[in-house]
């Protein structure tokens, strides 16, 4: 490939990892192009998620991902401001039984991250349970409304003249001292300098397909039940830590509220890896029978906050959570940002929240120095 041309890239995916990632290389001249396996953006991950912007108090065990989370945090608020759903008090309470941190823990390390936190005021303090709770914070955190985040990015796209394949998947990727090939499932061919694999659960795929070495992942099969709050508790988000507990977030795409909980949230889970091999998740996820463990959710959750027993079922949402085995052990999200091993310009990419992207940008940026 002359390189009086401009760099090409591939991008699979066309999540908000994705489409973000194309709008990074072509700020820096390389001209990208979208492959989508759905019939539009935005489809998995990126739609169906907690809709939390992480402001770092969720995680207590993992410095580094509360620090980055906490860095991240107001620059994620400026650059989609008009994403952002902010008209509501975020609670975090910590658990006096089975909690992984006790309360002086969760404040110090918070402060630690410059994370804000305020004592609660009463009349939401009393909404818990004394006898499992231990104490009741106000902090700054923040959700995001997906389809308002895609129409901001789709709109980067067409503007930046971004070339997005919907309904075509790579089946096949390699490459020779040159370039690399990518072939996709509408039988064209194409050639590029980087390709990057932003497919979040379906990273696999690819290295399957492609005989390259499979990325170590945990998947879960995952719910979050869409309920609407007593009216004792409009206007509020809470977690609960740091242990098998709960936490309902505003999820303004659908005006709900997203319940979930650490113990009833994950219905399956499985590994991938050299020796277990890899499937599709999201054939098992559209194959599945699904039932709802809202009741057991409402059930142990009511336990700390009296009110959620009058929350009201309306829907599920059901998606892959995919994890990297690290994060079993503190509960951290780092990112994947892995070039492959036997094809160096191809790039495994995966963050396991949506302000993760920032770090993707930082290491685009080494790699292109």
């Amino acid at each position: 490939m002359s390189t009086s041309h401009p760099q090409r890239a591939v991008i699979i995916g066309g999540g908000f990892f994705g489409t973000a990632i194309a709008l990074m290389l072509h700020r820096r001249g390389i001209v990208p192009i979208i492959l989508e396996a759905e019939e539009e953006l935005f489809r998995h991950a990126s739609r169906v998620n907690q809709a939390r912007v992480h402001g770092g108090y969720h995680y207590p065990r993992s410095l580094l991902t509360a620090y980055r989370s906490r860095q991240n945090y107001e620059r994620f608020k400026m650059t989609y401001r008009d994403a952002i759903a902010d008209q509501f008090t975020k609670v975090y309470a910590v658990g006096r039984k089975f909690s992984k941190v006790t309360a002086d823990q969760f404040a110090t390390f918070m402060k630690r991250v410059d994370a804000p936190l305020r004592e609660a005021p009463s009349h939401i303090a009393r909404q818990f349970n004394p006898h499992l709770t231990e104490r009741v914070w106000i902090a700054e955190e923040c959700a995001f409304d997906y389809s308002i985040l895609r129409d901001l990015v789709l709109h980067d796209i067409q503007h930046a003249g971004i070339e997005v394949k919907l309904k075509t998947t790579a089946t096949r990727v390699e490459s020779n001292q040159r370039f690399i090939r990518v072939e996709t499932s509408s039988g064209a061919e194409l050639v590029c300098d980087y390709v990057f694999n932003a497919t979040y659960a379906g990273l696999n795929r690819i290295t399957v397909s492609s005989g390259l070495p499979l990325i170590p992942l945990k998947h879960e099969l995952a719910e979050m039940a869409l309920v609407e709050l007593p009216e004792t508790l409009s206007g509020l988000s809470v977690t609960m830590m740091c242990g098998p507990f709960f936490s309902f977030m505003p999820y303004p795409a659908r005006n709900l509220t997203t319940l979930s909980h650490v113990r009833y949230t994950p219905h399956a889970h499985w590994h991938e890896n050299e020796s277990t091999g890899a499937v599709n998740p999201y054939e098992i996820l559209q194959s599945i029978e699904k039932r709802s463990a809202f009741e057991l959710m409402a059930a142990d959750a009511s336990r700390y906050m009296p009110a959620l027993r009058d929350c009201i079922y309306r829907d599920s949402l059901w998606t892959i959570k995919t994890l990297l085995p690290l994060s079993e052990v503190d509960d951290g999200r780092p990112i994947l940002f892995q070039r492959d091993a036997k094809i160096s310009n191809l790039i495994h990419v995966m963050g396991g929240k949506i302000d993760n992207i920032f770090d993707v940008e930082d290491e685009i940026q080494l790699m292109m120095r």
